[in-house]
């Protein structure tokens, strides 16, 4: 090979390293990689559902029902689109964690003027998402969201996480047991304030893990998996529906 074909062999090398690079990213590394520019420059991750929310139209004669949580309410909008009759809303993002969802709550949640709010969140908290959170503050994330909820009218139902005995992404979490303290947590809560729990882990369960047969990555439900989650939020949303209007703040 003579010298300026070699220069022009490696030049052209050189140009497509990125390409080539860029074409070996996977979706787990891509995802990773945009998880963390927004938790540099969208934090809440606003973004997602704004324009979504300003295309919203009113929908007489049905309530507006907004599902509020991470991963898993997102996957139910898109593995499980039947249950997202007229009226009901999915605002789920994935890998969030309560001190995200809080960020966000008044956008997706309070503007949308919504009958009732279902509110699952936890599970990436327990994982350390956006850092190692205390019980407490994850109650309190939570606790906010509903007092928010409340003050503008809104019904609430409280959502347990979902069973989970270890995370692909986080190897080494034994997430079990704080799931079952926080589940604990939630259904006192939620008599104590009026609120509605709906609970998903006991029909989706297996010990502490979810059941194979509703997911295969010991988190995230598959279509099956919803199947079963839908008569326990069918019959949560007519409770919630049913309860007195929380007063509105003035």
């Amino acid at each position: 090979m003579s010298r300026r074909a070699f220069l022009a062999v490696a030049v052209a090398l050189t140009l497509a390293g990125p390409v080539l690079a860029q074409q070996k990213e996977s979706d787990s590394q891509r995802w990773a990689r945009e998880w963390e520019e927004r938790l540099h420059n969208d934090f809440g991750y606003l973004a997602r559902y704004r324009d979504d929310n300003a295309r919203l139209t009113p929908t007489p004669g049905h309530p507006r029902i907004v599902l509020m949580g991470d991963s898993i309410t997102q996957n139910w909008a898109d593995r499980a689109p039947g249950f997202f009759t007229t009226g009901r809303i999915g605002r789920g993002i994935s890998g969030q964690t309560t001190s995200q969802m809080l960020l966000r709550f008044r956008q997706d949640v309070i503007d949308l003027h919504p009958a009732v709010v279902q509110i699952m969140a936890g599970t990436n908290d327990i994982a350390g998402n956006t850092g190692a959170t205390t019980d407490a503050q994850v109650q309190g994330n939570i606790m906010s969201m509903v007092e928010l909820a409340r003050a503008h009218g809104i019904r609430v139902i409280l959502a347990s996480i979902p069973p989970a005995d270890h995370f692909e992404w986080k190897p080494g979490v034994k997430p079990a047991a704080r799931i079952a303290a926080m589940n604990a947590w939630s259904k006192r809560y939620a008599a104590q304030v009026g609120a509605t729990y709906a609970d998903y882990w006991s029909v989706l369960h297996v010990g502490d893990a979810l059941n194979p047969a509703y997911g295969t990555d010991g988190v995230h439900p598959n279509p099956a998996g919803y199947a079963a989650m839908a008569p326990v939020a069918d019959a949560a949303i007519e409770q919630a529906l049913g309860r007195p209007q929380p007063r509105r703040m003035r």
